[in-house]
Order: structure tokens, then C-alpha cells, then sequence
């Protein structure tokens, strides 16, 4: 979105993560695609935020206000996404006369909450795992009928012989067919031989660049998957194997890319192996192009999806014509797509601190660093916004956590991107957006934080057939909570 900036700003380069004026928001302005202003509040949809927190007037189906710190789960916006990416890649397939299939998969490391893995398979999407607790949740769900027969189960991570996440792989095919386990290691085949289960199986590699020749995917480092050799050599034991298919090759790029053009050079190499795999087992029906989907942590985000998904089709047509093999359904391991935009956390301004700074510092009532960690340790930027005051002047801030830690700061330390807050900070409330992928999981759920910091409460926000709004608390922890974590079983 555009916004008005002072010329020394319009030269910064760093991400731009709230409204960057010193003047009021304008009412109706749409920050995204899902926070907009209204009478100088904050809009999360249709969601007045602001309501959830304050005393006032109450949201109809909430039955009271919540304390800050809160942590706002919004499920429809994971269902938004399932939808859009399917709908990008089914017009996609249209276009180009694409002759396979498009598969989207959770990846649930991302966020294995049970609202979300819920979430996720009931809009429709096959599932990726990566440990041995993944089979107990997936176990769980295809007990509650969200993990149908003919959806796939991806089993990525290291799963080698002896160890417990192998074991209930080999469990897991008891209860479910379409159970694909991905190897990391050649290693790996002896149990799933040796089981006598039926299992359909999948191939791992990882690339770390574009249009790499064999030779220079044979150097690259890496933890994950099979050099090409080691490819080549799993794929002749799974043939000679009576109970193993080969279905499934993988092309792994890890962390997002935000060039469509390099993603898919980055993932041209991978198509080669596919084809030439495909001319010596059939079977193989499946090219998963993995994780590193973009997703709009900030507001300047700008990634062209359709225009990936045209170039990614026509590029293996292209690849599997010049081989004479079938094209593949294409899968992507969607995590951060998926789950990023569904969460945020809701702080109030406590105090502000002029303290000699170029900057004064605006103190919230919580921990940046143990609430989003990636803010810390990455320097990720994620979008900040006051959910009230829109409509009054901002000025260029600070913002602190309460803990009492340097680290503990927003814009993220190195950051070159400025932070504007209303000048206003009585009653002022601020949220961050964007934190629902991977953040809950690295700060440990119900874990013991940073400066002993209670876990916030959470609301869980969802809509019902007739889109009304309806709303659970998960409550968070207690000082007797942390207490008893770090060991104190002391009654106080």
C-alpha cells in the first residue's frame, strides 16, 4: 500500500511494517487484504479488535473482554489461503493445459495446534509431517473422520531404523493407506522392508541454487535428503522391494523465495531428476516442489502467485517433453503460506519513556522476543499497527517489551525501517500481524518464557455456515503455572 513518507524515508530500503506518516490514517484505508480503518479503529476483517480488549461495548457471541496481552487466532484467513492457493493453480492448469493434478499439503511444523491442523484438513488439505508426535496427531485426526482414505500423509524428518518415529510410521499404515514416508537417508528403507506393509514412497533433495548443473548439486551441503547417487540407489531398492512404490519425488528449496522466476530456476534442477527418474519407474506420479512459498509478513509484500504457478507448469512441461514422460501432479508443503497471516498479538502501551533517545520508547505489556521470537534471532519484520488512535497524528517511535532484556525491542535491532505510532497514547493498543507461522511453536506452547512472562490468553475466532462470528478462549498461564514448570510446586 502507498503511504505518505518524509523524504529521508522514501530513500530507506527496509521493510515497511505499519503506516509510515505522521499523519492520520485516513478512514476506510485498507492497509491488506484483511486490515483496514474504521472511525479510527482497527479492522481485522469485519472484527472490531479493539472490542475484544476493551471495556465497552461487548461483541455479540463473546462473552467478555479479554485482559492484554492477547493473542487473536483467526482461523477463516487459513481457510482463505487453502482456497486462493488452490484456486491460483487450477486456473493455472487451465491455462497452460496442464495435464496433471494440484495437490496442496499442510506442512505442519509450521503450527500443530489442534485448531489449526482441524482447520486445515477440513478445508480439504493432504498433510505433511515431520516427527514422531505428528503420528499421534495425525492418528488422532483420522479418528475424527478429518483424515479421509484418499488423503495423502507426507512423512518427511529422519525417521531411521530403531527410532520411535519410525516405528509409528510403520503404526500409522495400519490405520491408513495413503501414508508416504520421504526419505532423508537411505537408511531409512530397512524398516519400511522389513515391515511387510504395503508403503508407498517418496524421494528427498535439496537445492541450493538455480539452474545447477549435476555436478554442482552434488556439492552442495546439506542435512537433508539424498545426493543423486543416493537417489538413484534408493529408487533401484524400493523397485527390487515386493512392499514399496516409488511415488513420490521431492525437490526441496527450504526458506521462502520472493522471486518467482528464481523459485522456479531454483527448481528447474529437481524437474530434470523427476523426468529422468519417470523414464525408469513408471510409478513415480508425484514432483513436490516443498516448502519456500512467500507469504505477506509485511506491507509491502509483492509476489506474483499466478504468475509463478503459469511458470512452474509450463516449465516441467517443457522439461518432461524433452524427456518423453507424463507430467506429474504437482504438490507444494504449504506451512508459512498457510498459517502466517492467521495470528497476532494484541498489547497496550504501558508507558513512555523519553529517556534522552533520539526516539522515546513506547513500553508494551508483554515480550516481543518470547512472543515472536523470529523477531529477535531473524530480525524478521512483521506487521505493527495501533488498533486505536488511526484517526490522530503519528510520530516516529520506539517500542520496548517489558522484559528486562536489550533484545527486547521493535524494529528489530540493524532494522532500517521506521516505526510510526499515534502521538496519543492514552488507552493506546497496538497489534502485531503475520505471527501465526512458527513463532507459538519456537517460544514453546505453555512453556516457561523469557523474564518468567505468563502466557497470554488466546481467542480463537472462527464463522459458522451463516458467517457469524463465533469465538473460544484457550486461557493462558497462571503464576502457579510457571511456577510449577520451573519446578516450584510450592503452593503460594
Amino acid at each position: 500500500m502507498s503511504q505518505e513518507t518524509t523524504a529521508p524515508e522514501k530513500s530507506r530500503r527496509g521493510p515497511t511494517s505499519g503506516w509510515e506518516s505522521e499523519t492520520p490514517v485516513p478512514d476506510g484505508h485498507r492497509f491488506n487484504s484483511y486490515l483496514q480503518v474504521k472511525d479510527g479503529e482497527l479492522m481485522l476483517e469485519d472484527l472490531n479488535l479493539l472490542q475484544v480488549i476493551k471495556n465497552g461495548p461487548h461483541i455479540e457471541g463473546l462473552e467478555e473482554t479479554l485482559p492484554s496481552p492477547l493473542e487473536i487466532v483467526y482461523l477463516p484467513l487459513i481457510r482463505r489461503q487453502i482456497g486462493r492457493m488452490n484456486g491460483i493453480f487450477s486456473e493455472a492448469i487451465a491455462e497452460v493445459g496442464y495435464g496433471g493434478r494440484f495437490l496442496y499439503a499442510y506442512a505442519s511444523k509450521a503450527n500443530a495446534a489442534e485448531e489449526v491442523i482441524r482447520t486445515t484438513l477440513s478445508a480439504g488439505a493432504h498433510h505433511e509431517m515431520s516427527s514422531t508426535v505428528d503420528v499421534s496427531i495425525a492418528r488422532i485426526m483420522i479418528r475424527r473422520g478429518l483424515l479421509p482414505p484418499e488423503r495423502l500423509i507426507i512423512c518427511n524428518g529422519f525417521k531411521t531404523a530403531g527410532t520411535d518415529y519410525a516405528r509409528n510410521i510403520i503404526r500409522l499404515r495400519e490405520e491408513h493407506q495413503q501414508v508416504i514416508p520421504v526419505l532423508e537417508d537411505l537408511s531409512e528403507l530397512a524398516p519400511l522392508i522389513s515391515s511387510g506393509k504395503s508403503f508407498n514412497v517418496g524421494l528427498r533433495q535439496k537445492t541450493y541454487g538455480p539452474n545447477l548443473t549435476t555436478e554442482e548439486m552434488e556439492a552442495t551441503n546439506s542435512r537433508f535428503g539424498l545426493n543423486l547417487d543416493g537417489i538413484w540407489k534408493a529408487a533401484d531398492y524400493i523397485a527390487a522391494a515386493p512392499n514399496l512404490n516409488l511415488r513420490l519425488y521431492h525437490a526441496m528449496v527450504g526458506s521462502q523465495i520472493t522471486d518467482k522466476d528464481a523459485f522456479v530456476d531454483y527448481l528447474r534442477p529437481g524437474m530434470e531428476v523427476y523426468a529422468r527418474l519417470r523414464q525408469r519407474y513408471p510409478t513415480v506420479e508425484i514432483f513436490d516442489f516443498g516448502g519456500g512459498m512467500p507469504v505477506a509478513l509485511t506491507l509491502d509484500f509483492n509476489f506474483n502467485t499466478q504468475a509463478f504457478a503459469v511458470r512452474l507448469l509450463q516449465t516441467m512441461q517443457e522439461v518432461c517433453e524433452r524427456y518423453g514422460v507424463p507430467v506429474p501432479d504437482i504438490m507444494g508443503e504449504f506451512g508459512r503460506y498457510t498459517t502466517a497471516e492467521h495470528g497476532a498479538h494484541l498489547f497496550k502501551i504501558v508507558t513512555v519513556k523519553e529517556n534522552g533517545s533520539n526516539l522515546p520508547w513506547y513500553i508494551i505489556d508483554g515480550s516481543i522476543m518470547s512472543s515472536f521470537p523470529d523477531s529477535w534471532c531473524l530480525g524478521e519484520h512483521f506487521i505493527c499497527l495501533p488498533l486505536n488512535h488511526l484517526n490522530q497524528p503519528f510520530q516516529r517511535v520506539q517500542l520496548g517489551g517489558i522484559t528486562c532484556d536489550s533484545d527486547d525491542v521493535y524494529p528489530p535491532k540493524k532494522s532500517h525501517s521506521p516505526l510510526f505510532l499515534p502521538v496519543d497514547t492514552e488507552g493506546l493498543t497496538i497489534g502485531f500481524f503475520g505471527i501465526g507461522a512458527y513463532q507459538e511453536m519456537l517460544g514453546g506452547v505453555r512453556g516457561s518464557k523469557h523474564c518468567v512472562l505468563p502466557e497470554a490468553n488466546e481467542l480463537l475466532v472462527d464463522r459458522d455456515a451463516d458467517e457469524n462470528l463465533q469465538f473460544s478462549i484457550i486461557r493462558g498461564q497462571t503464576n502457579q503455572d510457571v511456577l510449577r514448570n520451573l519446578g516450584y510446586h510450592d503452593k503460594i
